[in-house]
C-alpha cells in the first residue's frame, strides 16, 4: 500500500540567504495492508517530514513515494486531493478547523465529502465521538473551545470515521487519559484487522510496542548518517 524509495528532502531558508538544509536522503519504506509501522528517531531526525511527504504536503527533492499506487512525487494536486478524500486518512496532533463549526460536523465532513447522506454521516460521527467519550453536550460546540485532550479526540474521530485504506498517525495518543488511550489503540487494531496500512509517530513507547508491527528508525536517512 505504501512504497518509499530513495527519497530525499531539503528545506531552503529564504530568510537566511537561501541556505539549503538537507533533512532526508535515501529514505526507504514499505507498508503492507494490515500492517502498522512506527517511525522512530531523535527529535529533528525527519519523522514528521516523512509523514508529511506521505500525505503529499511536501514535495520530495527526489525519489518515489507511492501510496495506494499513486506516486505523490509526480502526482497533480487534483490527484492528491482525490487520494485524501477516500483513500488516505490523517490524524494530526493539532486541531485545524474552521471556527464556529460544531464538533459533530467536523467529524462528519469526510463522509459528506464522499457523498454520504447527512443523517447517516452525523450518526456515524456521533457514534465515534461517543466511543471516544466526548460528552454529547459538546458535539454542537466548536472544538476550538475544547481542551487539548478533547480536541485530540475530535481529530481521531475525524481520521477514523471513514475506513481509509491508508492512515497516517501523528502522536494519536498524545494528550489522552488512559481510558481514551485504550480506545484509540483499539481503533488502530480494528483498522489493521480490516486491512488498513498505517504509519505513525508514537512517542508513547508502550503504545508503540503494543500496536506497531515494525519500527523504522528515520535517523538512518539523515544526511549526517549517510556515508558520502
Amino acid at each position: 500500500m505504501i512504497r518509499v524509495a530513495d527519497v530525499s528532502k531539503n528545506f531552503a531558508l529564504h530568510a537566511q540567504g537561501g541556505t539549503v538544509i538537507p533533512v532526508l536522503q535515501g529514505a526507504a519504506l514499505t507498508v503492507r495492508a494490515g500492517e502498522c509501522v512506527a517511525l522512530t528517531g531523535s527529535s529533528g531526525s525527519g519523522k514528521s517530514t516523512l509523514l508529511r511527504l506521505l500525505q503529499g504536503n511536501y514535495a520530495p527533492a527526489g525519489g518515489v513515494i507511492e501510496v495506494a499506487g499513486l506516486d505523490l512525487a509526480t502526482a497533480t494536486p487534483r490527484q492528491v486531493s482525490a487520494l485524501r478524500r477516500g483513500t488516505l486518512g490523517y490524524v494530526s496532533q493539532f486541531l485545524r478547523v474552521v471556527p464556529r463549526v460544531p464538533a459533530l460536523d467536523v467529524v462528519a465532513d469526510p463522509l459528506l465529502t464522499l457523498g454520504m447522506e447527512e443523517g447517516e454521516a452525523r450518526d456515524r460521527a456521533g457514534a465515534l465521538l461517543a466511543q471516544l467519550n466526548l460528552p454529547e453536550r459538546l458535539w454542537g460546540l466548536s472544538p476550538t473551545t475544547f481542551s487539548g485532550g478533547e480536541q485530540q479526540r475530535v481529530n481521531i474521530a475525524r481520521g477514523f470515521v471513514h475506513p481509509y485504506p491508508v492512515l497516517l498517525l501523528d502522536e494519536p495518543t498524545a494528550s489522552l487519559d488512559p481510558v481514551n488511550r485504550a480506545v484509540v489503540l483499539q481503533l488502530i487494531r480494528d483498522a489493521k484487522a480490516r486491512g488498513a496500512a498505517l504509519v505513525g509517530i508514537f512517542h508513547d513507547a508502550p503504545a508503540r510496542a503494543e500496536i506497531a508491527d515494525r519500527e523504522v528508525d528515520v535517523t538512518v536517512f539523515s544526511p549526517q548518517a549517510v556515508p558520502a
